[in-house]
């Protein structure tokens, strides 16, 4: 085994945690989501079969899967796409949407303190997987989450649900 020293795990801890947080070449969350409008949350996309919402939804509940992944021992994976997907004759409300929301940034900060916690091994098999590691499943919701985020801010422009000035830059 390789052993790595603090002060190069103290630097990938960070940049983890930069990950998780869209700092540098992607969209952080919170722009992306700011400001959206009520009337487009169950408009479905063009072309599409999904709303804004739907998407936000799936984002959530994988990186919440993720998250239960990494720590819970007795995980059962969820059945895709159902679980992963809101039906998509959901309707969300304003309140519905911000409680999206809310429970991305709540679990996003839960990642982010197990990612910056020392006592944490990022190497380390998750038990009862073939082989994943901490680091791997924050690479993998981080990945996940760039993706479908650049989605939804296009989606937003192609749907003109970005406030005037928006979009521009």
């Amino acid at each position: 085994m390789t052993t790595i020293p603090a002060s190069d795990l103290d630097q990938l801890r960070r940049q983890l945690v930069e990950m998780l947080d869209a700092r540098g070449a992607h969209m952080p969350f919170e722009p992306a989501v700011a400001d959206f409008p009520q009337d487009a949350l169950n408009r479905a996309i063009p072309n599409g079969v999904y709303t804004p919402w739907h998407l936000l939804e799936h984002i959530r509940f994988a990186q919440a899967d993720i998250l239960d992944y990494i720590r819970n021992r007795s995980y059962l994976a969820p059945t895709w796409p159902d679980n992963y997907w809101s039906a998509r004759d959901a309707q969300a409300t304003a309140a519905d949407f911000a409680e999206t929301v809310a429970a991305f940034k709540h679990d996003r900060a839960e990642l982010r303190s197990l990612v910056a916690d020392p006592s944490v091994d990022l190497f380390e098999v998750i038990p009862g997987s073939p082989g994943h590691t901490i680091l791997r499943e924050i690479r993998v919701v981080t990945a996940h989450n760039a993706y479908h985020l650049g989605e939804f801010a296009i989606l937003r422009q192609v749907m003109g649900s970005w406030g005037p000035r928006h979009g521009r830059d």
